[in-house]
């Protein structure tokens, strides 16, 4: 499938992901993304009056984010700019994106900003009014943890959603934390040479700003909260859920943080790229849901269905990355597809650096291109599951203009 669209080489960024609690916590998702996106912009000289249409990617409430995407763009200095926001928790960032590439490819927009962010940090304790309880007595709940913890639908929790795939497919501990230490082999190749690979499109360090936006408050140098592991010190842990295989040290950790990229037409994306000589196409999305409570299996349909509308087969890929809670996320997704599991998710993945929902996706789909971009061009596809046992997928292409 071809659209109209190119995404500008270098026109998309990401901030370090810092854990759970940790020095992003403080900060509002909303008005902190369309903080770093002012600045981001304006280190690529790309005004802010170019946007014509954004969207914005968030799962969790923020004071006054009701008004959303038109909020965040006026922050930027592109009050002009209207547009939805999305919620389709961890594929958000893959949803975000088609639905910048489908408006800008229908002609009904030229330019748009494509942003997401969450934290997971400090989330809000929701009151729901119950008028016709006893007495009045309202209903209430913590919005992550009791939605990370709970499936309405089949009243399970995302750990729950691995093992049931883990007892089906025959995956062993050990073969998780074998999948884990080979992705933080692959995540030390990014911080390679003072985070060579990570500055190609994060800007470190890192300045973090106070509550106000004021001022500096402390540095970041990368991502904050990575845990590093060793083969001795993972056989110490027990499974989550007693009987299982899913260790702590087998899944991904909370996390906050932003990412954003601009789509436009190629003429517009030609003017706005950092290296006009490497073009960036966008051949395809996938969606796809599993059977309830088998979460990580909706990547693969979701990859075949991104990869049949882009008119590629496997073999042609030349990276892959995924959004990949789990290990065995990953080993699921090599054995369905015969990738080879060794090689997906060079310079990192959210197994690693962290899962802040929104912004997780679309940093993979940077790195993604970015990867391409070193290997000198190729086909990449990026699969990722979400809650509700769904996913998205989707296929770029980089090469030469």
């Amino acid at each position: 499938m071809e659209y109209a669209v190119e995404i500008p080489y270098g026109g998309y960024w990401s901030t370090p992901f810092a854990r759970w609690q940790g020095s992003l916590s403080h900060l509002h998702s909303l008005r902190f993304a369309a903080h770093v996106a002012k600045q981001e912009l304006a280190k690529r000289n790309i005004e802010p009056e170019v946007f014509d249409y954004g969207v914005l990617g968030m799962t969790r409430p923020e004071r006054g984010s009701f008004y959303g995407l038109p909020w965040l763009m006026g922050l930027v200095g592109a009050g002009h700019v209207g547009g939805p926001t999305v919620s389709q928790a961890c594929a958000t960032s893959v949803r975000t994106l088609q639905i910048a590439v489908q408006e800008v490819d229908s002609s009904m927009a030229e330019c748009a900003l494509a942003l997401a962010c969450d934290r997971t940090s400090n989330g809000p304790h929701i009151y729901y009014p119950t008028p016709t309880a006893p007495g009045g007595t309202g209903d209430g709940e913590n919005f992550i943890m009791d939605n990370m913890s709970c499936d309405p639908l089949g009243n399970h929790s995302m750990t729950q959603t691995a093992e049931n795939v883990a007892a089906k497919h025959g995956i062993t501990t050990d073969e998780q934390h074998e999948v884990l230490l080979r992705r933080e082999q692959q995540y030390a190749d990014a911080l390679a040479e003072g985070c060579a690979f990570q500055k190609r499109y994060m800007s470190l360090p890192f300045a973090v700003p106070n509550a106000r936006f004021r001022k500096e408050i402390t540095i970041l140098d990368g991502d904050e909260g990575v845990r590093l592991s060793t083969a001795k010190t993972l056989a110490t842990l027990n499974p989550v859920i007693k009987g299982g295989t899913v260790t702590f040290g087998g899944q991904t950790h909370p996390a906050d943080g932003n990412a954003a990229m601009v789509v436009a037409k190629p003429e517009q994306a030609l003017e706005m790229s950092q290296d006009p000589s490497i073009r960036i196409e966008i051949l395809g999305f996938g969606l796809a849901r599993a059977a309830l409570g088998f979460m990580p299996e909706a990547t693969i349909g979701a990859a075949k269905q991104a990869l049949q509308l882009a008119a590629i087969s496997l073999g042609q890929l030349n990276a892959i990355k995924t959004h990949n809670p789990f290990a065995l996320n990953d080993i699921v997704f090599a054995r369905e597809t015969g990738a080879d599991v060794m090689q997906m998710n060079n310079y990192g993945c959210s197994l690693v650096w962290g899962h802040p929902n929104a912004p997780t996706g679309l940093r993979s789909i940077i790195e993604l291109i970015e990867e391409l971009a070193l290997r000198g061009g190729g086909v990449g596809l990026f699969t990722g599951c979400a809650a509700g046992d769904t996913a998205m997928a989707m296929v770029v292409k980089v090469g030469e203009r």
